[in-house]
């Protein structure tokens, strides 16, 4: 299943997160949502909530959300 990002094309937090992932080669898939909160009802399937960054790691069975807890996530666990 790999690492999936939700991600908004110009959000600086999901920028650090992507930023994070490439810096320490990390494979993963950009899920890119729209900008309308209200239309975002793939993160919300995924997440319970509308907001990103999302990060998903389907071979540990992790979804979570917050770029700091994301950015320790990668740091800690995936790197």
């Amino acid at each position: 299943m790999g690492i999936e990002l939700y991600a908004l094309d110009g959000c600086p937090y999901c920028e650090k997160v992507h930023d994070a992932l490439s810096e320490a080669g990390i494979d993963y898939e950009t899920q890119w949502v729209d900008a309308l909160h209200s239309d975002r009802n793939e993160v919300k399937r995924v997440s319970g909530q509308r907001g990103v960054p999302v990060l998903v790691d389907g071979d540990r069975g992790v979804t979570m959300s917050e770029s700091e807890n994301i950015l320790r996530y990668v740091d800690q666990t995936l790197a």
